[in-house]
């Protein structure tokens, strides 16, 4: 095997020619860019790669793509880039696995990082201020539309309808912390799945793949490759190498800001995130609400609504909003002095994404040789199912939530805001009804939102 080639077995049907076997670096150029092109959240990121890896290049086929996205889609997480690293892993081992999924978030990174700083920097100028009173609305409307698109999806039965109306009575009325929700939902998947396994499946576990197809490098009956195969000792490893490097980092700021720092507190804080992540982003903006705003103050409510708006226009995971959230929050409470903000938010910013995500590689570096060793179970996708439908419910109360602080500014008994009334029902109106794409519905709203601040201000 000649280096940088993929240890696969390069296939040749004799009804039509398989694909060249990228290199290393062919790979990383992919890699590259894809981190700079994925827009439209998962979904948009998902189908970027399928035209992409499985129809254009051909690196792998639909059946074994839709396997590894099903597998993805049960870990926490944002499944998108875990997606990446599990193909990156397949085509060039760790490394590959390791490349693919830095390199699908860092272009967001610095994207971010350079966007929170305009914010924080000239948010109070009047342009700035005129576009994000538009946005607000706009950001309520799309949350909205997440929960119904994740719950057209999910909530196929009854069972899982009542255990979203369940979750809701429970976040909205009764405050029950959201990782309690997950656990008490996963529980009642995993026992529905044995006990009436119908009422457990949702419609993504119908998708089919058995349409013939142009034979692909990874192609439905390749061998696992061998770096994939099932080895206890590699597991073993791979778990002790993501442990010293969680607990190494970790460490290293407590003993070197103390353990109360703001950084030691968000690096903690967003390790459990990390590990809460079922469903999405979206699944997750609750619990990043709960601990960010109301518990440690690392942003406001309005903060963290035009993070997510900054979040939604930028490439990378929606989940990379934390990003904004580090930003915001060590730039807040002068890390390093009044004199070094920049430094303190892209550090904070650095800090909390090297959290989130290092569980999210060794999730699938540990995980993936199982994945490989097994097929679409329903022990292990009945959880997931019950989890994404309470998680529909935590999204509509999230949008009540962001609603309450946009509408009504200054609390009910300052009235309601008709302008964001009037912006929020166009962006409702745009996303349910036309299908408009987020980033033109949070542009226009933008546009919107600056027209009636120079019109007031006239």
């Amino acid at each position: 095997m000649t280096p940088g080639t993929s240890p696969l077995t390069e296939k040749e049907p004799a009804h039509a020619a398989a694909p060249r076997i990228p290199t290393f670096r062919e790979a990383l150029r992919y890699w590259w860019k894809l981190g700079w092109i994925s827009f439209g959240g998962p979904a948009g990121q998902i189908a970027i790669m399928h035209h992409d890896l499985v129809e254009r290049m051909r690196w792998i086929s639909e059946r074994r793509f839709l396997h590894a996205l099903n597998y993805c889609m049960v870990l926490p997480g944002p499944e998108a880039q875990q997606l990446a690293t599990y193909i990156g892993w397949l085509m060039h081992r760790t490394w590959g696995g390791v490349a693919a999924g830095a390199l699908f978030v860092l272009p967001s990174l610095f994207v971010l990082i350079g966007l929170s700083w305009i914010y924080m920097a000239y948010g109070h100028v009047a342009a700035i201020a005129g576009a994000l009173y538009g946005i607000k609305p706009a950001v309520t409307a799309i949350v909205l539309h997440a929960g119904w698109r994740i719950g057209s999806r999910t909530l196929a039965s009854p069972a899982l309808w009542m255990i979203a109306a369940g979750a809701f009575v429970a976040i909205f009325t009764f405050g029950v912390p959201f990782p309690a929700i997950i656990l008490i939902a996963g529980a009642i998947g995993a026992l529905g799945g044995k006990l009436a396994p119908a009422q457990f499946s949702s419609k993504r576990d119908h998708q089919a793949g058995d349409a013939s197809h142009a034979p692909a490098i990874i192609d439905d009956d390749t061998p696992t490759p061998e770096h994939a195969r099932f080895r206890a000792s590699r597991l073993v490893r791979v778990i002790l190498v993501g442990l010293a490097l969680w607990m190494g980092s970790l460490g290293a700021l407590a003993y070197e800001f103390g353990g109360s720092a703001t950084l030691t507190q968000m690096a903690w804080f967003f390790t459990k995130a990390a590990l809460l992540t079922f469903g999405g982003a979206y699944a997750v903006l609750p619990y990043v609400v709960q601990g960010a705003v109301q518990t440690f103050a690392w942003v406001t409510p309005a903060q963290m609504i035009d993070g997510l708006a900054l979040g939604e226009t930028t490439p990378g995971p929606l989940i990379m909003v934390v990003a904004f959230v580090g930003f915001v929050g060590g730039w807040s409470r002068q890390l390093f002095g009044p004199d070094a903000l920049f430094l303190a938010g892209a550090s904070a910013a650095t800090v909390v994404t090297w959290f989130t995500f290092l569980p999210s590689f060794l999730f699938i570096l540990a995980g993936g040789p199982l994945v490989e060793s097994t097929h679409g179970q329903l022990q292990f996708t009945a959880p997931l199912t019950a989890i994404t439908a309470a998680v529909v419910a935590v999204i509509v109360n999230l949008a009540v939530f962001f609603a309450y602080h946009v509408l009504w500014p200054g609390g009910f008994a300052a009235g309601i805001d008709g302008v964001s009334v009037l912006i929020g029902i166009g962006a409702v109106t745009a996303l349910f009804r036309y299908k408009v794409g987020v980033i033109p519905v949070i542009l226009a709203c933008a546009g919107a939102g600056l027209a009636f601040m120079r019109i007031r201000g006239a």
